[in-house]
């Protein structure tokens, strides 16, 4: 399909629209799959990193020595092992060594990764319609990461046996990512639109909401992450967890709270399924002021040191 000449026409929107989405998501899948789509372009020591964490037998001198190569991503690693939420027991380091090791190797990937992420939404060079889509995706990606982080703040305080198993650092994290294949989606936009052809953005805008947890959970895969990663960019279980909250959990739970303050208007067709903490965490959140709301969410992405 290479035009849309008839979209306007009322009886053919929705066809169209499912021709594209579908030709799309198989492209996108077949693509990724087969190695010939141009997946996020991170740096070549972020994918170093995660290729060695591949390996049962790397260590941490030789994540240490990676990240050697390059300052700015060391730099970022110490910042944020010695920022609040990583930092738990309040010891400043002040090597790459004793960073990795406080973090943990898998811990350290992640962090480089969802840096390199977030830079590059920011800083690409697309249209000016593709950047503001990644732009877009950045701030929202943290508002996601911060208020998960805010959740398993209140699961914690509210029974912290009980829910020991969820850490703020991890929710940072599969919030951060949790959409890294829109990337792959608006590059493939980008260059729909450098080869002649027109697609409306706002139709591009729905193709992308659709097909993103798809191509976030090839990426995600293919780079090797958990499936705690996967199941939030998927927006889908794909484990069988006796746990009473999972990450997924934490995810659906603060995207409602934003959904409910930002007035969106889908959110009295979204269901979230909570226990009874859940709901009082739901309830304390959504009744917060907006003011007191924006200043938590601040103060938990610069405690972040992202």
């Amino acid at each position: 399909m290479t035009h849309l000449s008839f979209y306007w026409l009322p009886e053919n929107r929705e066809m169209i629209e499912k021709g594209i989405e579908s030709e799309f998501a198989q492209f996108l899948e077949n693509s990724i799959d087969s190695g010939k789509i141009t997946l996020p372009p991170i740096p070549e020591v972020v994918l170093k990193i995660q290729k060695q964490c591949q390996f049962d037998d790397t260590t941490i001198f030789d994540i240490a020595d990676c990240l050697v190569e390059d300052p700015g991503l060391a730099a970022v690693v110490i910042r944020v092992a010695n920022s609040v939420i990583f930092n738990r027991r309040n010891i400043e380091c002040t090597d790459i060594v004793t960073a990795v090791a406080r973090l943990g190797i898998l811990r350290v990937r992640d962090i480089v990764t969802a840096q390199s992420i977030e830079q590059m939404k920011n800083s690409v060079n697309l249209s000016e319609g593709c950047n503001r889509i990644l732009r877009n995706s950045a701030a929202t990606s943290k508002e996601l990461s911060a208020t998960m982080v805010m959740v398993v703040k209140e699961f914690k305080l509210a029974h912290p046996t009980r829910y020991q198993y969820l850490d703020a650092d991890k929710a940072l994290l599969t919030g951060l990512i949790a959409d890294i294949g829109l990337f792959c989606l608006v590059n493939e936009y980008y260059l729909y639109l450098e080869r002649g052809n027109y697609l409306e953005e706002a139709l591009a805008l729905r193709i992308f909401n659709s097909l993103c947890p798809a191509a976030s959970q090839l990426v995600l895969a293919k780079w090797g992450f958990d499936a705690d990663f996967i199941d939030i960019a998927a927006n889908k279980d794909h484990q069988d967890l006796n746990l009473d909250v999972s990450y997924l959990d934490v995810a659906r739970i603060a995207n409602h709270i934003l959904m409910f303050r930002h007035d969106d208007e889908r959110l009295e067709d979204h269901d979230v399924e909570v226990d009874v903490t859940g709901a009082d965490i739901l309830y304390k959140l959504t009744n917060l002021s907006d003011s007191d709301f924006q200043i938590k969410i601040n103060e938990l992405i610069s405690a972040s040191g992202f």
